[in-house]
Order: C-alpha cells, then sequence, then structure tokens
C-alpha cells in the first residue's frame, strides 16, 4: 500500500489547524506532522483516498498551496521514525518511541511504536487529555477509549488504577498498533476491539469516557456516549477547535451532560463534562 505526503509551506497556526480538520472531514487520514518553526504541515493518506480536485477545494479556502508526494508502503515506518516527538506532560507523563531516551521526572512513562495511527499533528490534542487525566480518579473505574488509535489514553488509564478499559477504533491499522503498544507497556487489563460505538450497546455503563476524535463522530454520538457514562461519571472530549465549542457544548448538554471544565492548546480545545447523580 502506497500513501500520498501532502506538504503545506506558510501555514500559520491557525491554517494548520484549519487544514487538519477539514482534511479530516473530507479524507481518511493517516497522519500528521507540524513543523511550528517552519510554518509547516505535512499530511498522509493513503494513495487511493487523495483526491487532488477536493483538496484543491479545502487548500483554495483557505489561500495557501500544496506540493504532494508517493511515499511507498516500505518507507512509512522510517518516515514515522524522522518526524515523531515525543509527548511530555512535565512531572506526570511521557509518550515516546523506544528510540527516544525516558524523560526524568515524570511518573508514567508511555513507549509506543510510531506508526499511521499517531501523528506528532495531534499531539496538542493528547497533551490536552492527558493533562484533564491527571486529575481525574481512576482508581478501580470502568473506563472507554473512544477512537484509541495508539492506545497511549487507555494505557495511562491503566496506569492511573483503571480496573476495566474497553478501547475501539474502526481502523484495522490502528487496532493492530493498539494491541502492540499495550502489550509493549505491560497493560493487560484493557481489551481493544475493531468497530464503532454500537459495539457497547450492551455493556455496562462506563465511570469515565475518553473520546479524542472529531467534530462530527462527536457530534453524530453525543447521545449515544451519554447512554453509556455511568450516573456521576466523566467524559473528556477532544480534537476539537475552538469555534466549534458552542456547537459541541450545545450537544452534550442537550444529551444531558453537565460541563465542568476547558482547556486549549496550539488552538485545540478539550472539554470536560459529568453526568448528573440521581439517586
Amino acid at each position: 500500500m502506497n500513501f500520498i505526503r501532502i506538504t503545506f509551506r506558510d501555514a500559520d497556526e491557525q491554517v494548520r489547524a484549519q487544514l487538519t480538520a477539514m482534511m479530516s472531514m473530507t479524507f481518511e487520514m493517516s497522519g500528521f506532522e507540524e513543523d511550528d518553526a517552519n510554518n509547516l504541515l505535512i499530511a498522509y493518506t493513503e494513495e487511493e483516498q487523495f483526491r487532488p480536485e477536493e483538496m484543491a477545494v479545502i487548500t483554495g479556502a483557505l489561500g495557501i498551496g500544496f506540493d504532494t508526494e508517493l511515499v511507498p508502503h516500505r518507507n512509512w515506518n522510517e518516515e514515522w521514525e524522522k518526524n515523531f516527538e515525543p509527548v511530555v506532560i512535565d512531572g506526570f507523563c511521557s509518550v515516546r518511541a523506544d528510540f527516544h531516551p525516558k524523560p526524568e521526572d515524570v511518573a508514567f512513562d508511555i513507549v509506543i511504536t510510531p506508526k499511521m495511527s499517531f501523528g506528532t499533528g495531534h499531539h496538542a490534542t493528547t497533551a490536552l487529555m492527558m493533562t484533564f487525566m491527571r486529575d481525574l480518579d481512576f482508581k478501580g473505574k470502568r473506563v472507554f477509549d473512544f477512537g484509541t488509535g495508539t492506545g497511549i489514553l487507555a494505557i495511562l488509564a491503566v496506569m492511573l488504577g483503571a480496573s476495566d478499559v474497553l478501547a475501539i477504533d474502526n481502523d484495522e491499522w490502528s487496532v493492530s498498533n493498539a494491541l502492540e503498544n499495550c502489550e509493549r507497556n505491560g497493560t493487560a487489563n484493557i481489551a481493544i476491539q475493531l468497530g464503532t460505538i454500537e459495539l457497547v450497546d450492551d455493556s455496562p455503563a462506563f465511570d469515565i469516557i475518553l473520546a479524542n476524535i472529531n467534530r462530527h463522530i462527536l457530534l453524530a454520538d453525543m447521545n449515544h456516549i451519554e447512554q453509556r457514562l455511568a450516573k456521576g461519571g466523566t467524559l473528556l472530549l477532544s480534537g476539537i477547535l475552538p469555534e466549534d465549542r458552542d456547537i459541541i457544548d450545545r450537544a452534550a448538554t442537550d444529551a444531558g451532560l453537565i460541563f465542568v471544565a476547558a482547556k486549549t492548546d496550539r488552538n485545540w480545545l478539550c472539554m470536560q463534562y459529568r453526568k448528573e447523580q440521581i439517586d
């Protein structure tokens, strides 16, 4: 399987965020890389998924051009290894590849294989989710990681004391990568499944739900998410642009969830909600 590498130059932080969101809505993207210093965004998608005319519409709306390059499958992991950067939440946790040195003074160290399901462009959303997780009580809790990707958040949940974690993704590569990463980090009590949120229809309610996905999936599945959240439970949402805050908040509150807090990082937004405890 070959991939298309799409390079956007002279793309400031706001344009990179818009491009990432718009491409994720239009294509099945495999990953993103960002270079803040050079205002650079690099995106990857499978060759058969790429439609130049639709990309031209996106970039035309933003007034920016793009270059493309074919990347043979055999070079894919090498590309990621060259560009993968660790995520570090000072004093709390790190997410790194095994070729990176372990950061000092972090309580939890997660080692992953940097494959297509993880990209440096999503570090802000991952870091935001982990920052919120730092202040939650996971001990003995049932956790649902919706759209697990590499399994990072599921792994951290177990490290924080979760007793039972279900992680799902609708991408086969992500599921394979998450399984590999869970084994690498010794987190055996994570069940990883391929599929959509309907997989949890018959599951007992979850104490904590983690959903680092995108605006459209969150909006489409908000009621479903609320139904699977236990009374008094916590929901963390990310993969959201600040300009989408109102529509996400409206969907969450309409579903019966109560807003708790929000944080932003590099033009990405993470929001925390809870479900009312009713006796």
